[in-house]
């Protein structure tokens, strides 16, 4: 190999490799920013839709949701639990959201929500703007994603 194709090579290399780190910086951006005002995990913010007929109730169809009943999500202070539903009423979404987001967000009974599903989870946010708020991570993601403190 010449010295000119193993230069070309390595630049082949470095563009390649700072291209997927850009890509990578761009998907850990848009994670954060839907996520930036709050994120939980599925098991943590998703309580019995009724939309699956195999029994994982945690699933979530993408589309515009509205919201039918807002209380006090039970045995969990500081939590809200906003209920959802597409026209039909077997596509149910159940969403505990921490007081603060709610509060932030301002929803009343009959706002339009929407949900789509991500890799790392599902984005939900205001009908009206199309922008996201609250970001229910997977749990393996949200696992991988936790807080560590690091020893020196």
């Amino acid at each position: 190999m010449k010295i000119s194709q193993s230069i070309r090579l390595i630049c082949a290399v470095g563009a390649l490799g700072l291209a997927l780190n850009a890509n990578a910086d761009s998907f850990v951006s848009s994670a954060s920013s839907a996520g930036s005002a709050s994120s939980g995990s599925i098991s943590d913010s998703l309580n019995g839709s009724s939309n699956s007929s195999k029994g994982d109730n945690r699933r979530v169809a993408d589309g515009e949701y509205r919201i039918i009943q807002i209380a006090a999500t039970p045995d969990r202070a500081g939590r809200t639990r906003v209920t959802m539903e597409t026209g039909d009423p077997q596509q149910r979404v159940v969403l505990d959201l921490p007081q603060t987001t709610f509060d932030k967000q301002q929803l009343a009974v009959g706002d339009a929500m929407y949900a789509q599903n991500r890799v790392y989870g599902i984005e939900f946010g205001r009908g009206d703007t199309h922008q996201p708020f609250y970001l229910v991570l997977a749990d393996e993601w949200y696992g991988e994603l936790a807080s560590r403190p690091l020893g020196i």
